[in-house]
């Protein structure tokens, strides 16, 4: 897969990312909606968080899915300001306890933004121990200028983005294992055509229509989220838009 050139997204575009709050008050109201999804089967998720967040900006999407029959679970590594010195190595970490912790059942990768980014590229080192990978408004078929988040990174980072690093080499090229890409067209902070996987057997694209610091709880992603996850290990289908109330939510 090519790197995919586009600008960052529009002023307009990043001052729309204000609709992230009353996004999170949406995912209250529609929790019952939310519900209809088929409950899971309790295997172990890891959810990352996008750059400078920590832990508390995924618990409205862990509350849910541990109410949903899952065991999520938080990176527990304190804000995400980039790939620092021993962050690789804890993330990995952390995959290794839970994987051990479930007696080798596979985990499922639940990026957002940059933590998707990690989560693909984690997947691709240890196959093996991840069930599928699910990223939110993760820019990984782009250039770090399509993004309007770049030079934050390199600030909390201390990095320069071009850096060799987990996010160096081929971040475009899916992991080797179930891998489904959650993006939204008015996306302020990254260029949605960075956020596309080529079609294959074991990838897709799900858009939604939101925000891109709302997509943790946007109702839409977490029902998207919900449905992916609950696919049996060795029998993965694609996410079906089509059918009922679906298009309505989700275009095609």
């Amino acid at each position: 897969m090519s790197i995919v050139e586009a600008a960052a997204p529009s002023k307009v575009l990043t001052l729309f990312e204000s609709r992230a709050l009353p996004e999170l008050g949406a995912f209250w109201l529609m929790r019952p909606w939310l519900s209809t999804t088929p409950r899971g089967d309790g295997h172990p998720v890891l959810v990352l968080p996008g750059l400078l967040a920590d832990d508390s900006s995924t618990k409205p999407l862990r509350d849910f899915l541990n109410s949903h029959g899952y065991r999520a679970h938080g990176w527990k590594l304190g804000n995400n300001r980039g790939l620092r010195a021993n962050v690789e190595v804890e993330m990995a970490a952390r995959l290794d306890e839970l994987f051990t912790r479930y007696h080798g059942r596979r985990v499922s990768l639940v990026g957002w933004s940059l933590g998707g980014l990690y989560a693909r590229q984690l997947a691709k080192r240890v196959p093996g121990k991840v069930r599928c990978v699910i990223t939110l408004g993760s820019p990984f078929a782009g250039s770090p200028e399509s993004t309007n988040a770049w030079r934050a990174y390199e600030w909390a980072s201390g990095t320069a983005i071009d850096t060799p690093s987990l996010l160096t080499g081929s971040l475009a090229e899916a992991p080797p294992v179930p891998t489904t890409s959650i993006y939204n067209r008015s996306d302020g902070i990254c260029a949605w055509q960075t956020c596309i996987n080529d079609e294959g057997p074991q990838t897709e694209n799900i858009e939604v229509n939101g925000s891109h610091c709302g997509l943790g709880h946007l109702p839409a992603a977490v029902y998207a989220v919900a449905d992916r996850l609950v696919q049996p290990q060795d029998a993965w289908k694609k996410f079906d838009r089509t059918t009922g109330w679906r298009p309505l939510i989700f275009p095609s």
